[in-house]
């Protein structure tokens, strides 16, 4: 079950407002508020399917106005599923493959001179979320949206957000949700020149510390190029992998 959640932590995670699952005998599409919050995940179907599947995708897409969807293909989905849409045209992402991850033990402490905890206001959290959309180089038209979607996101409290503080700066941020298995962790972010001090491992260390508190003693992730090294070497072991495409289909 871990595995599962690790690779389609999508189709775990709770739903807010203007979230929507769409839940088939062939798959799991997730849908969120920003018009590139898309993804495919869990499929389930015979290769022989996937034209029609492709095409059902777009349509109920379309319908809601949307131009593209990430497919997260995860290791118990149809052997030769990633060739088919690589030869369909769906393009593989920046960072097309992670690591399905999960920590069950406790992680190293936080280091001296850092101060990891959940962020308390709507500022902490505008600030934590900037350091997130410089780490991952976010174009400009998702952060006006992301921007403005956030106050709405902050007040249904689906996720917790934690932070990491040095010299009075937030350096490190990113996002949890909680599930009867776990948390969820989403989006851990380090801003460059803090890189290399701790900040990481304490924003591990604090969201280790909630799940306890909230009686799920387990982190789940996908750890992809640059997050994947530290994550094994603080514990979190391989359940299963995942290769992230993009499908750009237009109106």
């Amino acid at each position: 079950m871990l595995r599962e959640v690790a690779e389609y932590p999508n189709s775990f995670s709770p739903l807010g407002e203007n979230d929507e699952r769409i839940e088939t005998d062939r798959y799991t599409l997730c849908i969120g508020p920003a018009s590139t919050w898309n993804t495919v995940q869990r499929q389930r179907f015979p290769l022989t399917e996937l034209d029609e599947v492709l095409e059902e995708v777009r349509a109920a897409l379309r319908e809601r106005g949307r131009t593209q969807t990430q497919w997260e293909v995860g290791s118990s989905a149809p052997a030769g599923l990633v060739d088919a849409l690589l030869e369909r045209g769906v393009e593989p992402e920046k960072d097309p493959y992670a690591v399905a991850l999960v920590l069950t033990s406790e992680p190293p402490a936080i280091a001296p001179g850092l101060t990891a905890r959940r962020v308390e206001s709507l500022e902490e959290t505008e600030a934590a979320i900037a350091v997130q959309w410089e780490a991952f180089e976010a174009p400009p038209e998702e952060i006006e949206e992301a921007r403005r979607l956030l106050p709405d996101r902050v007040r249904q409290k689906l996720y917790l957000r934690h932070a990491v503080w040095l010299d009075g700066e937030i350096v490190s941020t990113g996002t949890a949700a909680p599930t009867e298995h776990g948390l969820l962790l989403y989006g851990g972010a380090t801003k460059k020149g803090a890189r290399g001090r701790g900040a990481y491992r304490a924003l591990i260390r604090a969201r280790w510390d909630d799940a306890v508190a909230l009686g799920t003693p387990a982190l789940i992730t996908q750890g992809g190029s640059m997050s994947r090294p530290i994550l094994e070497r603080l514990g979190f072991e391989r359940v299963g992998e995942v290769h992230m495409l993009l499908d750009k289909f237009g109106s």
